[in-house]
């Protein structure tokens, strides 16, 4: 496949995952993200041997979007730090069915996860078992049928996103198991990381990296271009 690279240095490498793509090898054994990075850090560094690559964070397979990998076991632990003290924030856009009210809100839910059928529930009040989940949205734009909203977690649950806009009525386009009526083609859902941003592990500098939301979609190109945002671009502030 040909990877789409947003960002790239001695120490980290950032992909646009493609939607319905594995971030990780599993017992489906279709191929997976982190195994077309090293092949193409193999191949355009000629390493020999095997490729060392971190994964400090994953991906729902139906998600688009930026993911942050590791190329070195210090930019590793340092990034695996900065994501378990919140150090790295992280934006979704998603397209859902419904505007919610208000347009602008923090959602807190108690989210108990199943895992028997890999599903979350998000109640008002706590349930045994169940972790507090809270995240901000707010509308960036709509369509006639779909609302597209900016998302920022504070908490990281099981499908956290998903289940929590689900549990508004306002469900992620294509998303069958949090209350969609028909699927996307593909397989995906319309829920982008869209960035990324946070400090060097190893050099100090402040960075944001942009990820473009999927081409082959007119409804993204459609309810996206009143913003006009920028196209995969390195922010450095």
């Amino acid at each position: 496949m040909n990877l789409e690279v947003l960002y790239e240095d001695n120490h980290i490498i950032a992909i646009n995952k493609p939607v319905n793509m594995l971030v990780q090898p599993d017992t489906t054994g279709d191929a997976s993200l982190e195994e077309e990075v090293k092949r193409y850090i193999k191949e355009k560094y000629n390493k020999p041997g095997d490729v060392f690559l971190g994964v400090p964070h994953r991906l729902d397979r139906p998600v688009s979007g930026v993911i942050l990998l590791a190329r070195t076991s210090k930019a590793l632990t340092r990034l695996n730090e900065m994501f378990k003290t919140k150090q790295i924030q992280k934006i979704y856009w998603a397209i859902v069915k419904n505007q919610p009210q208000p347009e602008t809100a923090l959602l807190r839910h108690f989210i108990l996860r199943n895992t028997k059928t890999n599903k979350s529930s998000a109640h008002a009040k706590e349930v045994p078992n169940s972790k507090e989940a809270q995240l901000s949205y707010r509308t960036l734009a709509r369509a006639t049928n779909y609302s597209l909203l900016e998302v920022q977690l504070h908490t990281g649950r099981h499908h956290q996103i998903r289940c929590q806009l689900a549990a508004i009525g306002s469900p992620i386009k294509g998303d069958l198991k949090y209350g969609s009526a028909r699927s996307n083609e593909g397989g995906g859902i319309s829920l982008h990381a869209r960035s990324v941003e946070f400090m060097h592990p190893v050099t100090k500098e402040p960075v944001r990296i942009e990820a473009p939301v999927p081409q082959g979609d007119n409804l993204w190109k459609a309810i996206t271009s009143p913003l006009n945002p920028p196209q995969g671009d390195l922010l450095k502030k």
